[in-house]
């Protein structure tokens, strides 16, 4: 009798554990702690929202020009795709000293109703935080960096631009020389009292002979190219342009996210064009036939060792 029982109670043991998820499905599934707080999601979706409380006034924009002529792309010393070390010849070209922050991308949205920067989920962690005037707009796709470059009259920096820009003519492996600094730009591993991305060019340290900021660090940026592993062997030796065709868009630079030992200029990143982060943002560039606003870069002699004046809390000059 007793046997009976226990079997016939196992058995409603049973079905009961078997229709636990068909009744999850009719009820339907339990708010998340973003979704049970209404006001946090909205807050959460106002990505584009830039907080002008603090004190910093929005940059104006500010075009760098990067003179004619050679420079050393890759290193032999990375990785495969960062090889050959080959002498490029680019033409003169201008280039934004800053990544386009977020006050920038704001007037871009107001002005044309492209849709607003922001995570393709409403799970993202930080927004709050990467909202101010002068932080690097981040989650913005490739597609959402091209718009914007050509609402300027600008457009995306090639992959060489972007290198020659922020590494100079003489193949140092980082903006200030060739020997790496521990505290040299906005990276994971270093306090520098910045969570998350720094206001555009405030790590003084993080600065291209030329005068462009935060190539090493704070974001990756888009460039113009295709990524192919093999681009540098075969691209010629003037003016590369991207392949017409790839299955990835490259990124340059790190962010402040990024640890480890492969923090070089030279090194090269990829992604889905349509792709979205938080620590993805990008800078544009324009051909010296075309008109604009400019400031001669500062050409600096070769560096032996390191110049390196950070102060995290200066503000841009």
């Amino acid at each position: 009798m007793l046997e009976t029982r226990f079997k016939v109670i196992f058995l409603f043991v049973v079905l009961f554990a078997a229709s636990m998820p068909l009744i999850a499905i009719l009820r339907g599934t339990s708010s998340t702690p973003f979704e049970a707080d209404p006001q946090r999601l909205e807050e959460e979706a106002a990505i584009s929202v830039v907080d002008s409380s603090g004190a910093d006034e929005p940059l104006p924009e500010d075009l760098v020009t990067i003179p004619a002529g050679p420079f050393v792309r890759g290193s032999d010393r990375g990785g495969f795709d960062e090889r050959p070390e080959r002498t490029i010849y680019l033409d003169r070209f201008l280039i934004d000293r800053y990544e386009v922050t977020n006050a920038q991308y704001a007037a871009f949205v107001k002005a044309t109703g492209h849709r607003k920067s922001g995570p393709p989920s409403r799970y993202a962690k930080n927004t709050a935080r990467m909202r101010g005037v002068n932080q690097p707009v981040v989650y913005v796709s490739w597609e959402d960096a091209k718009a914007y470059c050509e609402w300027r009259d600008r457009r995306l920096p090639t992959e060489a631009e972007w290198e020659k820009a922020m590494r100079g003519t003489d193949g140092r492996l980082w903006p200030w020389g060739n020997v790496e600094i521990q505290d040299g730009a906005n990276w994971a591993r270093v306090d520098d009292g910045f969570e998350v991305a720094a206001p555009v060019g405030r790590v003084r340290s993080d600065e291209s002979p030329y005068g462009v900021m935060d190539g090493a660090g704070n974001v990756m940026e888009w460039v113009e190219d295709w990524y192919q592993e093999n681009a540098y062997a075969e691209s010629p030796d003037r003016n590369p342009q991207s392949p017409e065709y790839g299955t990835y868009k490259v990124l340059r630079g790190a962010a402040y996210t990024s640890a480890g030992s492969d923090l070089r200029i030279s090194a090269r990143s990829k992604m889905m064009s349509d792709f979205r982060d938080e620590t993805i943002g990008f800078r544009c560039a324009q051909s010296s036939r075309e008109s604009g606003r400019s400031n001669e870069g500062r050409v600096a002699e070769k560096i032996i060792g390191n110049q390196s004046n950070r102060g995290s809390e200066t503000r841009p000059k």
